[in-house]
């Protein structure tokens, strides 16, 4: 069975393939994108934990939402010696509901208070989960620079952390340095072939540069590790698509389809098969 978590990022999967093709390869290759950099400089301001933590209530119960208000406001009064504690149970609540963004910000906190590397990759992990299912142009950036910082903070603990630097050259991929970030994360691969997330974000990369092919290979290694995974089957099946095996893209379709059971992905997924099928 899916979980509540792939639910709700399956939900969106679509939407989040449209970004991917949009955006232009030759942004994706350029080593410094000056547009990235002055966007993150002058937006991450306007994003704290308080002001995400607003959006992030929005569409949450009545009880939940007093719960974690209620939390903040005991973190507020709280001495700095109490609140580790308090911002741990914080992150917790939000995992809970299946809130990445606003739970990125508390392990940020949480790293600061108790910086080890565990905190740290926790940290930049929620990150880097909350900046690749959103679509808004200017938190996206914002969101990428934070797990780039909270990855490299890990590194400065332990420099040959493998998670760390999966990371770090996802966050680079995303960010101000794509080449940079793709060299990083073919290391990861090199030293460990069967890495999960430098093989899905390396497949990521290469549909958005249409390089199906080697998508095809990265997604399938990560099947082989998560057979579960329903977004995972779906940017495999997109990517067989590209390149006219219709067959395997309609049985990964299928499977994508089956695992979600998302009513919007059905409508979605049952045109494309219609039409792979014929």
């Amino acid at each position: 069975m899916i979980n509540t978590k792939q639910i709700i990022v399956i939900a969106g999967v679509v939407l989040l393939m449209v970004v991917i093709f949009l955006q232009p390869v030759k942004s994706l290759i350029k080593e410094e994108d000056a547009g990235v950099q002055n966007t993150e400089s002058s937006s991450s301001d306007q994003f704290s934990l308080e002001s995400v933590s607003q959006i992030s209530k929005q569409g949450l119960s009545a009880n939940l939402t007093k719960s974690i208000t209620d939390l903040e406001a005991e973190l507020k009064s709280a001495p700095d010696a109490d609140k580790l504690p308090l911002y741990k149970e914080l992150a917790q609540l939000w995992l809970d509901v299946n809130k990445p963004m606003p739970a990125a910000f508390v392990y940020d906190e949480i790293a600061q208070k108790e910086s080890n590397l565990d905190n740290w990759i926790k940290a930049g992990d929620m990150y880097t989960d909350a900046y690749q299912h959103l679509t808004d142009t200017v938190m996206a950036p914002v969101l990428t620079g934070h797990a780039k910082k909270a990855y490299e903070q890990a590194l400065k603990i332990d420099e040959n952390n493998i998670d760390a630097r999966t990371g770090l050259g996802t966050a680079l991929v995303n960010g101000p340095a794509p080449m940079a970030g793709i060299t990083m994360l073919l290391d990861v691969v090199k030293e460990n072939p069967n890495h999960l997330k430098a093989n899905y974000n390396l497949g990521l990369f290469s549909m958005r540069s249409r390089q199906f092919d080697k998508a095809v290979d990265r997604f399938n290694t990560v099947i082989k590790q998560t057979p579960n995974n329903a977004e995972v089957w779906f940017y495999l099946a997109t990517s067989y698509e590209n390149i006219g095996l219709k067959k395997d893209a309609v049985n990964a379709f299928q499977k994508s389809k089956e695992l979600a059971a998302d009513p919007s992905l059905t409508q979605f997924i049952d045109r494309k098969i219609d039409e792979l099928s014929k």
